[in-house]
């Protein structure tokens, strides 16, 4: 590859410059493999001298070069301060050399942690504080160690601020009604915010949303003002449906004389059943049918009949006797005593 970058660099370099450009990289070259070999030479006495100690302080030494970890569990370790190649370590045993070899376990256990409450403001101008809970694990050890300082604390920080950002986009009624739909929008956004650490956010979930007391008072009067209203509403469909039926059923009565007589037996037995003093029994219309016949036809031969002059009603007799009086009649005088 580097001879191939090489001949490609010399093909886009002019003549004059190709030969100052082969030195440069010669010198940055030789540079490099010394470093690395310093490095290396360093890092060959120091194992050897670990080894050497490790040697003169057996078998107590063994006690420190063996480490176990358990199942749930991968050891990172370095080797004066730079990583082993082979990934971390574990589950099992595994060897490092005394005193230039330090290992980091890392838990792969699902974690849960609280979301502290936070006061959210609304896209439709409403504070409400809102809590959550979050669960994580760890996907790459190595991801988890080297390339943050603190996962935990890191998770946790973008947890609180994730779900402030999210809430902030969302309306009240959305967040009362659309809780599954929030929760996997912060858990897709903590999981790809956090996958650079090796950490990976299985599940978000919102515990309670706090409203202010006078949103509340006012969104109960609201709903007990839906249900009075829904429950109106019913009743008067109910009173509908039960006029139709008594419609129906008085056509097939009316249709029917003896479903109005068996009515009225059933009537009566429900009545008789209650252990009542006083039962009223009724009386079919059919009996009294020929009585109101009657009595309509004498009331029609009273208005026809021809109306005769009353006479005058007689004078009372009077105890008081008349005067005379020189402009009446004297035949019509008389006294009484």
């Amino acid at each position: 590859m580097y001879h191939a970058q090489h001949l490609q660099t010399q093909q886009l370099q002019p003549p004059n410059q190709q030969h100052t450009s082969q030195q440069q990289q010669d010198q940055v070259r030789w540079k490099v493999k010394t470093e690395a070999d310093s490095i290396g030479c360093v890092e060959v006495l120091a194992t050897v001298c670990s080894i050497v100690l490790m040697v003169l302080t057996l078998p107590i030494s063994l006690f420190l070069c063996f480490k176990v970890v358990q199942e749930y569990e991968r050891a990172v370790i370095f080797r004066l301060g730079r990583l082993r190649s082979g990934g971390a370590r574990g589950p099992g045993v595994f060897f490092v050399l005394p005193c230039i070899d330090n290992y980091c376990k890392v838990d792969l256990r699902t974690v849960s942690f609280d979301v502290p409450p936070q006061e959210v403001l609304t896209r439709d101008s409403v504070t409400v504080s809102v809590d959550a809970v979050v669960y994580y694990r760890i996907r790459d050890p190595l991801n988890a160690v080297v390339q943050v300082a603190n996962y935990s604390h890191s998770t946790r920080l973008l947890a609180a601020t994730t779900l402030r950002n999210v809430l902030g986009t969302r309306n009240l009624s959305e967040l009362l009604t659309e809780r599954e739909a929030i929760s996997h929008s912060m858990q897709v956004t903590l999981d790809e915010a956090t996958d650079p650490w090796g950490v990976q956010v299985e599940r978000v979930e919102i515990k309670d949303v706090s409203l202010p007391d006078s949103l509340q008072r006012s969104m109960a009067a609201e709903a007990e003002a839906a249900r009075e209203a829904r429950a109106k509403v019913i009743a008067a469909e109910g009173e509908m449906k039960s006029s139709r039926a008594l419609k129906e059923a008085s056509d097939i009565m009316c249709e029917s004389p003896a479903a109005l007589q068996l009515r009225y037996l059933q009537t009566l037995s429900s009545i008789a059943g209650e252990k009542n003093s006083t039962i009223v029994f009724p009386l079919p219309i059919e009996l009294i049918g020929p009585l109101m016949n009657f009595t309509s036809s004498l009331g029609v031969q009273r208005t026809t009949a021809p109306v005769r002059p009353m006479a005058p009603p007689a004078a009372p007799p009077s105890t008081t006797t008349s005067t005379s009086s020189p402009l009446g009649d004297p035949s019509q005088q008389q006294s009484f005593e």
